[in-house]
């Protein structure tokens, strides 16, 4: 993987993080851009190093995902199996298909292939295979919509 795919990853996990950190703490957010610039993109954090992350990247997943959730959401409500309601979905799983869904509508320079594997990656990071099937399931059925 090269460097600036590295970054790129790093840019959507900690995406999600900030997404995940909007929803539960209603952080601003000008207030969340900025303590992810200075205390988490690339950081040392209690002996952990943080991967450093391709900062414009991460703030287009952000800002676009906040800006644009609304269409989002009901994007993913259609493709969520029948009687799954996106209120019933884990916090971190909907901000992992959000910013997934994003990339899908929004980023047409990413690959489709690329956006649903990097999304199955940050998936796999917080939750088991199971979850992770959801994952590309849905940004699946999602790209296809889409694109």
């Amino acid at each position: 993987m090269t460097a600036s795919a590295k970054a790129r990853s790093a840019a959507r996990l900690a995406a999600v993080q900030a997404l995940y950190q909007h929803e539960m703490e209603k952080t601003q957010l000008a207030t969340l851009l900025d303590e992810f610039h200075r205390h988490r993109l690339g950081a040392e954090i209690e002996e952990v190093e943080y991967a450093a992350a391709e900062v414009a990247f991460f703030d287009d997943v952000v800002k676009g995902t906040l800006a644009r959730r609304d269409e989002i959401d009901a994007l993913l409500a259609q493709k969520l199996a029948q009687g799954w309601k996106i209120e019933r979905l884990d916090r971190t799983m909907l901000q992992i298909l959000r910013a997934g869904a994003y990339e899908l509508v929004a980023r047409k320079d990413v690959p489709v292939g690329t956006a649903i594997s990097e999304y199955l990656d940050v998936a796999h990071a917080f939750f088991d295979e199971k979850e992770a099937r959801f994952v590309n399931g849905v940004l699946d059925a999602v790209a296809k919509a889409v694109r």
